[in-house]
């Protein structure tokens, strides 16, 4: 009996690549992004930063969706911005489809800006902005609305994140969306009084070794910037963005404006704040995580 031989298997498609494409998603800016090729194909060297985007996104959709059905109109400010993957995915499958928003990417390194500015007239994406300025700078930029709905920063490096934070307050944002990384202050601050924090408390065992001070200054770090957030105003939740088989840099930080205001949750967050820096002999960064 004759035996055929085996057909090669068909190409897989891409929806069979990548599962989490929507319905009318811009294929186009997918290409642009590099996270799909020339050729339409799924490059596998994007594919983990593309996981943590679009689970990022899947947090931020019912928070702008919330602000939208209340007002009308929602505005994003998107802070070391990068690329703009995150803006850019944002606006095409949510501000792009329902024709009213707007998302600010903030960047410093201007090169990154131009090209984001040129993408997005490229793609008609006529309701995304982008300003070349630190975060700090950021914080009464004249070209800035005075009212930001949403602040995101994903992955903005050390300071950047406390940075961020300030302009949400300033802003009085109603929402903040966080993944901070490369905390590296509050670490530098437990090693230079390790000494004096080891001769008062055995608890500074916990930072005594190089790698123990960093990894505990990055949780600290956060600690710190929850209850900043919580003393003025804002509930707080902390989660994970995704698995961390994909990212070391993994903690998601979810601030929700209270309404009405909680005087007394709020006071005991300050009073709380201000024991862990006179706890951990870091009473110098009081100005950073300013209540």
């Amino acid at each position: 009996m004759r035996v055929n031989p085996s057909r090669p298997k068909p190409a897989p498609t891409l929806k069979e690549q990548l599962p989490e494409l929507r319905e009318g998603q811009s294929v186009e800016l997918l290409k642009e992004l590099h996270i799909l090729t020339r050729e339409g194909k799924l490059n596998q060297d994007t594919r983990r930063k593309l996981k943590q985007v679009y689970h990022l996104v899947q947090f931020i959709e019912p928070l702008l969706q919330q602000v939208l059905d209340d007002r009308g109109d929602v505005t994003l400010a998107d802070h070391g911005a990068g690329k703009s993957y995150l803006g850019f995915i944002l606006y095409d499958l949510f501000f792009r489809p329902r024709g009213v928003g707007t998302v600010w990417g903030i960047e410093v390194r201007s090169e990154l800006v131009d090209k984001s500015r040129a993408l997005a007239q490229r793609l008609g994406f006529d309701r995304m902005r982008f300003l070349a300025t630190t975060v700090q700078q950021a914080l009464d930029h004249p070209d800035l609305p005075a009212a930001i709905d949403v602040v995101t920063a994903l992955h903005a490096c050390d300071t950047a994140t406390d940075d961020a934070i300030a302009f949400g307050l300033a802003r009085r944002a109603r929402f903040m969306v966080l993944v901070p990384c490369c905390q590296a202050e509050v670490a530098a601050v437990l090693r230079r009084h390790k000494a004096l924090s080891l001769s008062r408390t055995p608890l500074a065992e916990i930072w005594r070794h190089p790698l123990h001070t960093r990894e505990f200054g990055s949780q600290i770090t956060n600690v710190l910037r929850c209850l900043q957030l919580e003393a003025h105003g804002y509930d707080v939740t902390v989660t994970e963005l995704v698995g961390w088989e994909h990212s070391m840099k993994n903690e998601l930080i979810l601030a929700r404006r209270m309404s009405p205001p909680r005087p007394k949750a709020q006071e005991k967050a300050a009073a709380r704040l201000r024991e862990m820096l006179q706890e951990l002999h870091l009473p110098e960064l009081a100005t950073r995580f300013v209540v």
